[in-house]
């Protein structure tokens, strides 16, 4: 991998990595398990830390992570850059303005087909138990983390987590649940990645005056003036995508995903030297992370239970 990418110098340990290049800032991009381990051994050197997604291998984990952070000062992020899609941040922004007036109920479901071909090479960890796999960390984190980032904290939910597809795992590629937010919100969400087809969402939220929802990459607000679609305004709106790459490249989601991790390094950059963080949508910390995996433990608990 590192010679198809032209990178000089590899390791397999991150302490030497980090003696011998000098890093000043570390990304762990490892199975979740691993996650705490690499995490602590990057902040003990004084690094600054991006951890991927799902954050920790439970709640535990993620606590120990954000205490380390926070006592050495470093600057810290958790990859969730879907957060700088237009309409995602677009649909927080219409329901913080007060555009629906008070929220009341929102729905999330989604159908993908990441998962539906057992014969699909995926990442391995996202089938391991052990390595902290299942869809819903791969996935539904990303989620967890949204829904936290436009409505604020969960209350209390009841979850399940089972299998679509016919891949053979003793872990989860769809989940549901029911929750109740701690500004009163109530919803539900639904998500399997073993959904054959064309992928399909809905994404909608109903307050007291209004409704916004997603369509299509588009928000939409109806109100008792009619229905409107919202303009993306400036300091929401992408870089332009990448040109298109090999289908076969791990390039292929780079039109999906380029553009919201191009925003999420300009406020990394900015957190690392020190600077105003000039980010139009709150940049997700450790602490996020904390907050995303001690829902993820609840979910895990409910469906157990």
């Amino acid at each position: 991998r590192a010679e198809q990418n032209g990178i000089a110098r590899t390791f397999t340990d991150l302490d030497e990595a980090i003696s011998r290049t000098g890093a000043k800032v570390v990304t762990i991009a490892t199975p979740p398990s691993t996650h705490a381990a690499l995490t602590l051994a990057a902040i003990a050197r004084g690094c600054h830390v991006v951890c991927e997604k799902p954050f920790a291998f439970d709640a535990g984990e993620a606590k120990r992570m954000l205490d380390a952070a926070e006592r050495a000062g470093v600057f810290h992020m958790v990859a969730h850059e879907f957060r700088w899609l237009p309409d995602r941040a677009l649909f927080g922004r219409a329901i913080a303005e007060g555009l629906i007036g008070e929220p009341r109920f929102l729905v999330v479901d989604q159908f993908i087909q990441f998962c539906a071909d057992p014969e699909t090479p995926l990442p391995k960890w996202w089938f391991d138990k052990a390595s902290g796999g299942g869809w819903l960390g791969a996935g539904g984190s990303h989620m967890m983390d949204q829904i936290r980032a436009w409505l604020g904290e969960f209350d209390t939910l009841s979850a399940n987590l089972f299998l679509v597809s016919e891949r053979e795992a003793d872990v989860d590629d769809s989940y549901s649940m029911r929750f109740r937010m701690k500004n009163g919100v109530e919803g539900s969400m639904q998500q399997t990645a073993g959904a054959w087809g064309p992928a399909a969402a809905l994404c909608r939220c109903a307050g007291t005056r209004g409704t916004v929802w997603t369509e299509g990459g588009k928000v939409y607000v109806a109100d008792r003036q009619g229905t409107r679609e919202l303009e993306v305004p400036a300091d929401l709106a992408l870089p332009p995508p990448p040109a298109a790459a090999d289908p076969g490249s791990s390039r292929r989601m780079s039109h999906f995903e380029i553009g919201p991790f191009t925003r999420f390094c300009e406020a990394l950059r900015d957190g690392v030297e020190g600077r105003e963080i000039r980010s139009p949508v709150a940049i997700p910390t450790f602490r996020d992370g904390l907050a995303s995996m001690q829902v993820l433990d609840a979910m895990r608990a409910s469906a157990a239970a």
